[in-house]
């Protein structure tokens, strides 16, 4: 079980052009001021929050609101089990419209093992969440997506895009300056020859936003207990 974002950044502009006074109101309002403005035009620093309205570090409540909020789905429609092995716990909704077009896909929230805070976000689409999906869909989905984040502004040297796995196909991985890392992969079968040119099928895409991937809050055994 695979246990993903709200990024974004602001481009702030001032309302005036630089050297210049406002112009919205007549300079003898005294209630306006007519003090040059700086420019600002350039970006703020790109962060990884989460995935939409759901923030790394969100309690349950919290979660479940944003997926209300985010989806339109009634309360009952959010399910909630357990990762046995780490030991998390896993909030999932399946939404048919998170990326237009793209299929239905389930959407996973994972609390953290000692937190119980949003730890990582998973989107997934396959003929599990929806029985119409093709190969060609999941593709065209993937390569939207990794068009999408290609541009975002992920730390360039975190930037990997285009390689093989043992069971599929990492089409992007990238982190903002804290760490929070986002992973777009394509999960399928490959055949044909090994001697020849082989042909992948996909028939799942996986998207994967991550609060902390070198430290994941799960279940760990201790040292020398074993």
């Amino acid at each position: 079980m695979i246990s993903l974002f709200v990024s974004g950044y602001v481009c702030a502009f001032a309302d005036g052009v630089a050297g210049e006074p406002r112009t919205v109101a007549a300079a003898s309002d005294p209630t306006v001021s007519t003090a040059p403005l700086t420019e600002q035009t350039e970006k703020t620093e790109f962060k990884l929050t989460g995935f939409r309205s759901a923030y790394f570090g969100a309690d349950e409540a919290d979660v479940r609101a944003a997926a209300i909020k985010d989806f339109g789905v009634p309360a009952s429609a959010i399910q909630k089990s357990q990762n046995l092995a780490d030991r998390t716990e896993l909030l999932t909704v399946k939404v048919s419209d998170v990326l237009k077009d793209g299929g239905a896909a389930e959407v996973i929230y994972v609390l953290g093992y000692k937190s119980k805070k949003l730890t990582q976000v998973s989107i997934v689409w396959s003929n599990g969440t929806d029985k119409d999906i093709t190969p060609e869909r999941l593709l065209a989905n993937g390569e939207a997506l990794k068009s999408y984040f290609m541009t975002e502004g992920y730390v360039p040297s975190s930037i990997v895009g285009d390689t093989g796995l043992r069971d599929g196909i990492l089409l992007f991985r990238g982190a903002d300056a804290e760490g929070h890392t986002t992973a777009l992969m394509l999960r399928g079968e490959t055949s044909g020859a090994a001697d020849k040119p082989r042909h992948f099928s996909p028939n799942a895409l996986l998207l994967v936003y991550l609060a902390d991937p070198k430290a994941p809050d799960v279940f760990r055994i201790q040292a020398g207990k074993f």
